[in-house]
């Protein structure tokens, strides 16, 4: 199966489990791999038989920022159900860093695996 993938899409989030997470947005990365036929966007040389990544992207920055959350992990959970729904991919990766959770680590995160049955 072909892929498509964007890596180190940033968003700023209002995430944590303390109180001072919640004072002001942190920084998100996200990378994510989508199963994708390409087979007729190759052949028509036309968006509407691709995946449209500049509008996937914006639909995740808009579902992250839409809320505070407490947990990356229900981040991904949502930001794979959005994609694997609305934009009729059969199989997707969602890895969610959170660069400034622990000051000793470049980054830390969550990698999710999930698709349609």
């Amino acid at each position: 199966m072909d892929k498509v993938f964007v890596k180190g899409l940033r968003t700023d989030a209002y995430i944590g489990v303390y109180e001072w997470e919640h004072e002001q947005p942190q920084p998100l990365l996200f990378d994510l791999t989508m199963a994708w036929d390409q087979t007729a966007a190759a052949a028509s040389d036309d968006l509407q038989h691709a995946l449209d990544y500049d509008a996937l992207s914006k639909a995740v920055i808009k579902l992250v920022e839409a809320r505070p959350r407490q947990l990356i992990e229900t981040v991904a959970e949502e930001v794979a159900e959005l994609i694997l729904t609305d934009f009729k991919v059969s199989r997707v990766t969602v890895c969610v860093s959170k660069p400034k959770a622990v000051p000793a680590a470049d980054t830390v995160g969550v990698e999710i695996t999930r698709g349609k049955n």
